[in-house]
């Protein structure tokens, strides 16, 4: 009967071992995940954008003033954007464009809003390697195409800023925008 008691008493102190032993590794497990998240949290925070890119993150823009033929540059993001009020000869040029020949084939209508075709919104950096082009202010070099000239390398965009020649290989970017009235777009 003894070696029955010590069976049972060595059987409870295993059975009471194992669980010591998944308590500990459940702790150190827990433990390590916590540590981990701990470690993650401000890694991951620091990704976010920061508060001046927030402030940012949209631009209105009054266009009240904008005559046919003119173009204002403002900032979106920390880049420069073209707004253009084009004139009726402008949209004429650009819809007189057999789009299938193009480099990167867009309409002028793809490129702008619904009842407002005659504002072309763009981003202001050539698509080759990031210039600025000429052609939104008043006497800049607007190209061959009558739209925008990148001084770096060449390339020229037409009247709705599409690529026409030289080594930038796409049209000039339409940042997300709306119209909020007639007079002001929102960018962003």
């Amino acid at each position: 009967m003894a070696s029955t008691g010590t069976a049972d008493a060595h059987e409870a102190a295993t059975e009471d071992g194992v669980r010591r032993r998944d308590f500990i590794e459940i702790a150190a497990v827990s433990a390590a995940g916590v540590g981990g998240l701990a470690a993650l949290i401000p890694l991951i925070s620091q990704m976010a954008p920061s508060a001046d890119v927030l402030a940012e993150s949209s631009t209105e823009l009054d266009i009240s003033t904008l005559e046919e033929g003119q173009s204002i540059k403002a900032v979106f993001r920390k880049q420069p954007v073209f707004v253009r009020h084009l004139t009726p000869a402008e949209i004429q040029a650009a819809n007189d464009v057999d789009v299938s020949s193009l480099r990167d084939p867009q309409t002028l209508e793809e490129r702008t809003e619904d009842g407002h075709h005659n504002i072309l919104v763009v981003m202001g950096v050539c698509t080759h390697l990031g210039c600025v082009p000429l052609g939104a202010a008043e006497g800049e070099n607007k190209g061959e195409y009558g739209g925008y000239f990148c001084p770096c390398h060449g390339s020229s965009y037409d009247t709705a800023a599409r690529i026409r020649k030289g080594p930038a290989p796409k049209n000039l970017e339409v940042p997300t925008y709306e119209f909020t009235t007639d007079t002001t777009i929102v960018i962003g």
